[in-house]
């Protein structure tokens, strides 16, 4: 498995394609993914890069972090394990509302 790179302060008109071409003179790009908004459709400004080898994520963050991408400086860091996610809406405070 490869090394999963963090992509912030991206471009909100950058494609999936641009981020893949962006990082491939620095290595094999398993993956690239530009996070959007669920309900819009448009870019969140961030996205994610999986490169196939911990060295080739470590030539790339030292290639581009610090860099500008469309008049924005990209921040470039080794992506942290996704945080596990409670399941459900914001219930209550435990009280019920059926008393009123």
């Amino acid at each position: 498995m490869g090394t999963k790179l963090y992509v912030g302060s991206l471009p909100y008109s950058t494609t999936e394609q641009e981020l893949s071409q962006l990082f491939s003179p620095h290595g094999t790009v398993q993956s690239a993914k530009v996070i959007t908004d669920r309900y819009t459709g448009q870019s969140r400004g961030f996205g994610f890069v999986e490169m196939a080898t911990g060295e080739e994520a470590q030539k790339a963050i030292t290639a581009l972090n610090g860099t500008e991408l469309g008049g924005r400086t990209l921040v470039i860091n080794e992506a942290r394990p996704q945080e596990k996610r409670s399941f459900g809406g914001g219930g209550g405070g435990g009280e019920s509302r059926d008393r009123w």
